[in-house]
């Protein structure tokens, strides 16, 4: 008889032992109030859930007809208030859905406040709500974090697409977890006496306790894949679990026979290898990938069942949270990294024992200029580093090794500069282009007269290499244009610099105008020669002379002009001479320069 009710009861519980792993149907969805362990997977939907709707939020009819095709159907409640998200393992060659509903009944589920329907293209390991564990921030697989309130209830329907996989696993996420790390979810909506999924790390203790008031008789049992097997020796009211399996409790009373199962899994517990520490060279905006020191830390352990991240303390990479960014950009100097080694199966399991210094040793930087100039007047120039760091050392290609040098030869010259620390350096090299610059000359002023009242323009015109000029006149400002427009007649001065420094010259010009030629022949036209804008002038006198220096006339602003005549007989056709003076700002009578001083008269 004994043996006939322990297969009966064996033959139930497989369907249980199934059942409660995965449930296809919605109302007999697995509470859970934790993480839970990988299952074996989904087959099949059972009922339609959805009564044959199209559609329920992103998810729609699959290749099975309806919504659901290989479902998993999970529920819980919320015992306080917060972040609170998810994370849904599994392998990243498996196609994954799900919906998320707030609701207290399956037959009132009403549209998902979560949903995610994308195919895993892109061969990802996680689906769910808040942040890729893996610290893809831009994962179209992931949904926005839910904010929620104590005694929510929620339903979790997870869908197989790939119709072959392997099973996954749930693991809670958000800062309620930090805030409520053991009652953020409420427990008691479990009646299964050995309670919800156990996920525990490697070599964790785990003892399933189910003393039960007027128990006379505890039999163990556990199941890796071949059936239940009765566990020899296992008979009180816990039972310390040694490895991953489904485990049943028969207990019978004198009024009852009690059947539960639970699920265990054991993740693996990574460890992190010793961390060497790391100099490099530091500049302004560089990014550091500490991912590059990911697989130092994982050494034999494979990257597709732990995740490495960073953290800037102890406590932080001790809980997991705030890490930093894998393309970290800090400030020079050393940094003590804190390294945090986590189970993607299980976030539970980690290693945060190893940590190391990330030295970022201050490049040099180049603060001055790269082309120097010797003024000719002075003969020398100071080039390099006018406000060294005295921490860095110099060397120049002549062997000086000052910060900054006088040369006074012009070339190439190249500086070294070195930051060393922790026994590694940094240094830049820069090479200064060094040349010779003379003191600016004004050679000649072209006058071009337009109208003699506001549109005349004038021309600079300088002796040597004109490139380093600047170019002024009267009171306006420097330009690196020669040519200047719009002037009046009238003096002006004009002012002529080096751009670096090497000196400055002006001098006053005159903006007049005269005809190059005239032809007092009795046509009326061009009878007379005179110069336009005089009346611009203090006192001018202008002077006309033959090619002999004779003179030959006199006038001033009121004459009306020269008739080519000389006491009273025509002068014969040949070119003439003037000069133009006036009196100055100082008083003093000047004649003006730069003015093309030769006419010619035609008969």
């Amino acid at each position: 008889m004994v043996k006939l009710v322990t297969r009966t009861l064996i033959l139930c519980l497989f369907w249980q032992f199934s059942h409660a792993q995965v449930s296809q149907e919605c109302g007999n969805a697995i509470p859970i109030c934790s993480n839970t362990p990988i299952n074996g997977g989904t087959n099949g939907f059972g009922v339609d859930d959805f009564n044959g709707a199209s559609s329920s939020g992103c998810l729609e009819q699959t290749l099975s007809g309806s919504i659901e095709s290989n479902s998993a159907w999970y529920r819980f409640r919320t015992a306080a208030s917060g972040q609170l998200g998810f994370n849904i393992g599994h392998n990243s060659n498996e196609d994954w859905d799900f919906a998320l509903y707030r609701a207290s009944d399956c037959n009132m589920l009403g549209e998902p406040i979560r949903c995610n329907f994308f195919d895993n293209s892109e061969n990802k390991s996680f689906i769910g709500v808040g942040v890729d564990p893996t610290g893809d921030e831009d994962s179209v697989h992931y949904e926005d974090w839910l904010q929620v309130n104590a005694g929510e209830d929620y339903y979790l329907l997870i869908n197989n697409f790939s119709n072959v996989n392997s099973g996954f696993s749930i693991q809670f996420t958000g800062n309620i977890w930090i805030t409520n790390p053991n009652d953020a979810l409420d427990c008691s909506i479990i009646n299964n006496l050995l309670g919800p999924p156990i996920a525990a790390c490697e070599n964790d203790p785990v003892v399933l306790d189910v003393a039960t008031s007027g128990a006379m008789s505890y039999e163990w049992y556990s199941d890796t894949g071949s059936g239940f097997q009765l566990i020899s020796g296992a008979t009180s009211s816990t039972y310390s679990v040694p490895y991953s399996a489904q485990y049943r409790v028969v207990v019978t009373t004198g009024m009852e026979t009690i059947i539960s199962d639970v699920q265990v899994g054991f993740t693996p517990t990574p460890t992190t290898a010793t961390m060497a520490d790391t100099v490099y060279c530091h500049v302004p905006n560089i990014v550091f990938d500490l991912g590059t020191k990911d697989a130092e830390a994982l050494g034999s352990q494979d990257s597709n069942d732990f995740m490495v991240s960073y953290h800037s303390s102890q406590a932080d990479a001790n809980l997991g949270i705030n890490p930093l960014q894998k393309q970290y950009e800090k400030s020079p100097g050393p940094e003590t990294i804190y390294v945090r080694t986590t189970s993607l199966a299980n976030p539970d399991c980690y290693d945060a024992s190893q940590n190391f210094v990330l030295d970022a040793i201050e490049t040099p930087e180049i603060t001055f200029d790269e082309e120097a100039v010797i003024c000719e007047s002075l003969g020398f120039v100071e080039i390099g580093e006018t406000m060294p760091n005295p921490a860095f050392t110099y060397l120049w290609s002549t062997g000086e090794q000052s910060p900054s040098i006088m040369v006074s030869e012009e070339g190439e010259y190249t500086l070294t500069i070195t930051n060393t620390s922790s026994n590694s350096s940094c240094e830049v090299t820069s090479t200064i282009a060094v040349s010779m610059s003379t003191l600016p000359s004004i050679a000649d002023v072209a006058i071009d007269i337009q109208d003699l009242r506001t549109n005349n323009m004038v021309t600079i015109i300088t002796e040597g290499n004109s490139a380093n000029l600047e170019y002024r006149m009267d009171d306006g400002a420097y330009q690196s244009n020669n040519v200047f427009e719009g002037v009046t007649p009238g003096n002006h001065r004009v002012y002529l610099r080096d751009i670096y420094g090497c000196g400055e010259v002006e001098d006053n010009i005159v903006v007049v105008g005269f005809l190059t030629s005239f032809s007092p022949n009795g046509d009326v036209l061009n009878e007379s020669w005179q110069i336009e804008g005089l009346s611009e002038l203090n006192s001018p006198i202008v002077t006309i002379y033959d090619r002999y220096g004779k003179l030959i006339k006199q006038m001033t602003e009121f004459d009306s002009g020269w008739d080519g005549s000389f006491n009273g007989k025509p002068l014969p056709s040949t070119d003439y001479w003037f000069k133009l003076s006036y009196i100055d700002d100082d008083g003093v009578r000047v004649n003006a320069k730069y003015l093309q001083s030769h006419f010619s008269l035609v008969r």
